[in-house]
């Protein structure tokens, strides 16, 4: 297989390097990741501006590619050529934080698994859920190992195009984990608040800001699955048509009388 790995924390991010390094066991693996970070990007498209790329290396001495685009950007930028040989696979992850319910509209890392899904490409998003207490730095060993056998099962079945995987990983050790739940999305509480400040010169700024959101761990649903220490595995669909109203729309009878 040749393997796209990417992120939406940027090419350095120790996240995209522990994919980079476990998916070689499944195939060739090509780098391709935004020089920076653009968290919470959503499927941001790059149109009124060139793109650059450059090559960088990977924390343990590999090349990678890297360009001032965005994670859509990345996989655009390796479908349409830039990287030559054909791509079996997208990857996108780890993200240091889980992308459940409503974040997979905002989530970088989500999106562009979303873009390789629009190309036809099999795209799989992959986040960890620490515990908000937990403290010293990540360890995304076995949130990689999991992504690598989730993969190689995929892989290894019929699918249909753009077949699109989010997952998210409880942040423990490997033997700890549960086991898999195929999961649906579950619902995000939110709890923004519009921060108002003042600069030195007077004039108003402002930031969205707020306690970190929850979510309702209601069995199936993806928070469910990580609270109980599972990994959740939600397929997604680009088609966000609510097909379940279309009949009451089509009672209305709407029109331009």
């Amino acid at each position: 297989m040749h393997i796209l790995i990417t992120n939406d924390d940027g090419v350095h991010a120790p996240g995209l390097l522990a994919l980079a390094q476990a998916f070689r066991s499944l195939g060739e693996v090509t780098v391709l990741a935004p020089n920076r970070n653009w968290s919470a990007s959503g499927h941001a498209k790059t149109m009124h501006r060139p793109l650059r790329v450059y090559d960088t290396e990977l924390k343990d001495g590999t090349s990678a590619l890297t360009t001032d685009g965005a994670p859509s950007d990345c996989v655009a930028l390796a479908v349409l050529g830039l990287v030559e040989r054909p791509l079996d696979l997208v990857v996108s992850g780890i993200n240091p934080l889980a992308n459940v319910g409503h974040d997979v509209t905002y989530s970088g890392t989500v999106t562009a698994a979303m873009e390789a899904a629009i190309w036809g490409l099999p795209g799989i998003a992959c986040s960890l859920h620490p515990r908000e207490d937990e403290p010293g730095p990540l360890d995304y060993a076995p949130a990689a190992q999991v992504a690598v056998r989730l993969a190689e099962q995929v892989m290894s079945k019929p699918r249909p195009d753009g077949f699109l995987l989010n997952v998210n990983i409880p942040h423990m050790p490997f033997e700890a984990l549960e086991g898999v739940a195929i999961t649906r999305l579950g619902m995000r509480v939110y709890r923004d608040q519009l921060v108002e400040r003042e600069d030195p010169r007077g004039h108003k700024y402002y930031w969205i800001g707020g306690e970190s959101p929850t979510g309702i761990p209601e069995p199936g649903t993806d928070f469910w699955a990580l609270a109980n220490g599972y990994v959740s595995v939600t397929p997604l669909s680009l088609d966000l048509t609510d097909h379940a109203l279309l009949p009451t729309l089509e009672a209305w009878e709407l029109g331009l009388e």
